[in-house]
């Protein structure tokens, strides 16, 4: 009854064309967090990280621009090893802090006092970004924005399951099981049992 792209490279570049084939609701994950820094930035000087093609895109600092009645700061900065980090589990390595120093140096030195976390993958690295950072920088990690606006989309087109009854959770993924298992049940914080492959066949048009 929905999609919902949680992943912010696949919402900056495919939202349009997502939005076009899926025949219902799609919600991506950009703007519920640009409106959260937005309203958490008192100096106008956000920062933004991210894939590369999420940066190069542009899409964060139109976002935050649009959804700022004031002229923004915006400093943006790709961290394409913040990704494997996460994936191998190294959220409190070593590792994690050396390359977490070396990316947000400049961040720190423009004097931002707000942090979009631009990738789905980061906020598994959110306790090395804030030391790198320092306590005086609020992190946003969009992912309570987005979730309070899947849950009021659903509820203006009541498509909302308000049942009562337990929930019964299935995933399916186009990559590997057990990596998905491992990596999603980190973030959810509770365990997946019910996941499944799929092969996504390409249009021949």
């Amino acid at each position: 009854k929905m999609v919902f792209i949680a992943c912010k490279t696949a919402s900056a570049f495919a939202y349009d064309a997502i939005s076009a084939a899926a025949g219902v609701p799609v919600i991506e994950v950009i703007t519920p967090g640009a409106i959260t820094a937005v309203k958490a930035s008192k100096g106008r000087r956000i920062g933004v990280i991210g894939t590369k093609g999420t940066i190069n895109s542009g899409v964060y600092e139109r976002a935050l621009q649009a959804a700022s009645s004031e002229q923004l700061k915006v400093y943006s900065k790709a961290c394409p090893l913040f990704v494997p980090l996460a994936e191998e589990g190294w959220w409190d390595h070593p590792a994690a802090d050396l390359v977490a120093n070396e990316y947000l140096a400049e961040l720190k030195q423009a004097e931002i006092d707000t942090l979009v976390l631009g990738c789905t993958h980061y906020p598994l690295l959110q306790q090395a970004i804030a030391r790198a950072m320092g306590s005086e920088v609020t992190l946003i990690n969009s992912g309570e924005a987005v979730a309070r606006t899947v849950r009021e989309r659903l509820a203006q087109l009541n498509l909302a399951n308000n049942s009562g009854e337990t929930p019964q959770h299935e995933y399916y993924t186009s990559d590997s099981v057990e990596q998905f298992v491992e990596l999603g049940s980190s973030f959810l914080q509770q365990p997946i049992k019910q996941a499944y492959n799929i092969a996504i066949e390409r249009s021949q048009t």
